[in-house]
């Protein structure tokens, strides 16, 4: 349990970078960010495959494969391609705030596995996160993103909030079939990478016959360059390493404490935004910070397994 801990805040850590890396190019569409990112998350799953390729692909059912297809559709595509919707609209705050949410959302999701806690024996670790989650934001002014009209403010608030259902179905349905499947998690996470990659090549050819327009003309060469290493970061780090670790902390935690520890994201995604803007926290958003982090650890205490009771000698 201690390693799966570890395990989900490390993912955490490299996930409140992905949050932010769409501001860094918002002059590229969201389809176009999420569609290269994935392309190149799955060419990079299919070389490290290659010494095993074959032998994993012939264990692969039908059923496996119709799996792979949903979470790499919803979990990857579609979540990134709105996710970084909500950031260029609403701003990175906002999004950090709406994706926050998702603790909960999985906890309400994961309420009927065997391995979950109750959510009346969680109702105030969920308290203290929900509280967290509203007081990082309480500035309405930190909702708006620079330049933004209203519409495109509302239009990225409901992207940020699609996003949290399509990654909360994704995580507890992953993490039900990880459990029950005869994959281990790095196996898992490689052939995820590589039907992501061939859907997200599919999902730019047919975005590039609709919708040409959606490829930005008259950027520089520089901006490319930028654009490029923004997605190569994203699928090094934000897909292979950061999915790794989540499947292996998935294998190792109850369903109703990963969807706690998923708030590691929010956490490090404010502590980055704060080393970038060279500033301390104020007041409302160290408050938020405790609460997150009280409430995360209340819920990992929660989850800890009662000591064995010593056995009984045996009587002659």
């Amino acid at each position: 349990m201690k390693r799966g801990v570890v395990y989900a805040g490390m993912a955490g850590a490299i996930w409140g970078g992905v949050i932010l890396a769409p501001s860094l190019v918002p002059e590229f569409n969201p389809l176009l960010i999420s569609s290269v990112r994935f392309a190149l998350y799955g060419a990079i799953s299919l070389l490290i495959a290659l010494p095993v390729a074959f032998g994993l692909l012939r264990r692969i059912g039908r059923e496996d494969l119709s799996m792979l297809v949903r979470l790499a559709l919803t979990g990857n595509l579609l979540y990134f391609a709105l996710l970084s919707a909500a950031v260029q609209f609403a701003g990175v705050a906002a999004a950090s705030l709406i994706n926050g949410v998702m603790p909960l959302a999985i906890s309400y999701c994961s309420r009927s596995e065997h391995d979950s806690l109750p959510l009346s024996r969680m109702k105030i670790p969920l308290l203290l996160v929900t509280l967290g989650i509203l007081c990082i934001n309480l500035d309405p002014t930190a909702l708006m993103a620079v330049g933004s009209t209203p519409g495109e403010r509302i239009l990225g608030i409901v992207c940020g909030f699609c996003a949290v259902a399509c990654w909360s179905w994704y995580a507890t349905a992953n993490a039900r079939y990880l459990k029950a499947s005869h994959f281990n998690s790095h196996e898992w996470s490689t052939l995820i990478g590589m039907v992501t990659g061939g859907m997200a090549i599919v999902l730019a050819g047919v975005g590039a016959l609709v919708a040409p327009q959606a490829i930005p003309s008259g950027v520089s060469s520089e901006r490319w360059m930028v654009f490029l290493w923004v997605s190569l970061f994203l699928a090094i780090f934000g897909s292979w390493l950061a999915n790794g670790l989540w499947n292996a902390a998935t294998r190792r935690l109850p369903m109703s404490l990963g969807g706690q520890l998923i708030v590691f994201e929010t956490l490090f995604a404010c502590a980055y935004a704060y080393l970038h803007q060279q500033r301390l926290p104020s007041p409302v958003e160290a408050l938020a910070i405790v609460l997150l982090t009280v409430g995360v650890l209340w819920a990992i205490s929660l989850h800890r397994a009662p000591a064995p009771a010593p056995a009984r000698a045996v009587e002659s």
